[in-house]
């Protein structure tokens, strides 16, 4: 499996605020929105060396691997920084639900409370 490999000066200019980076996931072939994150820079670089995406929980104080108790896990097809290098996105192929709810997406009801997401797990 080839790793990421990006440029060791763009790598060094990521902003991380209390060690931490901002990271929105987006469907890699429909461009939804699945989730918002956080990483630090070792779940960075276990994200970049084993092409599955790894976050920074802040409630639990550790690092996570997406899917790794429920089997949904994300691929990462490309790592993307915004023109401040503060925000990262992560186009994936998600398996089922992004959502620890079990919906598709994180993003499946309006401020109203109507749900608008499709349920991938009962």
């Amino acid at each position: 499996m080839a790793q990421f490999s990006p440029s060791a000066s763009l790598l060094s200019s990521l902003k991380f605020e209390n060690g931490l980076i901002p990271v929105i996931v987006q469907d890699a072939g429909t461009k939804e929105v699945l989730m918002f994150a956080f990483m630090n820079q070792e779940a960075l670089q276990l994200t970049m060396d084993t092409k599955t995406a790894h976050y920074w929980s802040r409630s639990r104080k550790s690092l996570w691997k997406k899917g790794e108790t429920s089997g949904h896990y994300q691929k990462v097809e490309q790592i993307l920084t915004d023109c401040d290098t503060d925000v990262l996105l992560l186009l994936v192929t998600q398996t089922a639900g992004a959502c620890h709810t079990g919906y598709k997406s994180c993003f499946y009801r309006t401020l109203e409370g109507d749900i608008i997401g499709e349920k991938i797990d009962d």
